[in-house]
């Protein structure tokens, strides 16, 4: 009963010719995700139309209401502001998290490639080689360069994009994650990169004990930066990987 109402529903068309995949294309003004940022919600609306696609027959794609338009170009015309809209959000997100990507590479490319305490002369093996603190840096300082590298051409592949509606399906949200992903990876590495790189230079052990606090108030902007920036990346995430729900076949009382 319940199956064969949706059923029915899926295949209606109203007195403007209208079918379901024609009001799916609309952009409505209820908001059933609370998404920040038009980049996701372009992403969402895109997911909402796929989603109602797979229900209905193949000839309501290319069925025309009265006004001679067909659920595509519906689609095209109301999201027109929305993925102006996101575009211009993800520009400005990926300008931000460029520069710092770029700082990030920079330094870390100094970093990887300077050995603590210098190499013996004969041999040109680190003197300070099979320490813990220098396999840390060692590891730490590359781990940095590579993942903000990778953040940087995320964000340049963001910005050179062309920014089309099916764009915001994947494409760009999948950038940004990996993007924002590598960015906190790298920004965490480069730290304790830094810190176990200064670890060399206190040569007294209650000195090293003491440097311990310092380190960690040394991470605490980025701390403060990545809960800043949690929400954001949540909601990412959620949009990156929850599906629409499936239908219930629930019945209304109007």
């Amino acid at each position: 009963m319940k199956k064969s109402f949706f059923n029915n529903l899926i295949q209606s068309v109203d007195s403007n010719e209208n079918t379901v995949l024609h009001y799916a294309a609309m952009l409505s003004k209820y908001k059933p995700w609370q998404i920040p940022g038009s980049a996701l919600q372009m992403q969402w609306e895109i997911k909402w139309y796929e989603f109602v696609k797979e229900y209905v027959p193949q000839h309501f794609l290319f069925q025309n209401n009265k006004e001679e338009k067909n659920p595509g170009d519906i689609f095209i015309e109301d999201h027109k502001d929305l993925v102006k809209e996101g575009g211009e959000w993800l520009k400005s997100t990926s300008e931000s998290c460029s520069l710092v990507a770029a700082l990030i590479a920079t330094v870390a490319f100094a970093t990887s490639s300077t050995v603590p305490g210098g190499n013996e002369e004969k041999t040109g093996k680190p003197n300070l080689e099979g320490q813990p603190a220098f396999n840390v840096f060692a590891i730490t300082s590359l781990v940095a360069l590579c993942f903000s590298v990778t953040a940087l051409i995320m964000f340049l592949a963001i910005l050179t994009s062309r920014y089309q509606p099916k764009d915001f399906h994947r494409d760009l949200p999948w950038k940004l994650l990996v993007g924002l992903s590598s960015l906190f990876v790298s920004i965490a590495t480069m730290l304790v990169a830094f810190c176990a790189g200064h670890f060399f230079v206190l040569e007294d052990n209650r000195l090293r004990h003491a440097a311990f606090p310092l380190y960690a108030v040394t991470c605490l902007p980025v701390t403060f930066y990545a809960i800043a920036q949690f929400p954001l990346y949540l909601d990412l995430l959620k949009a990156n990987f929850k599906k629409v729900p499936r239908p219930n076949y629930k019945m209304v009382d109007f």
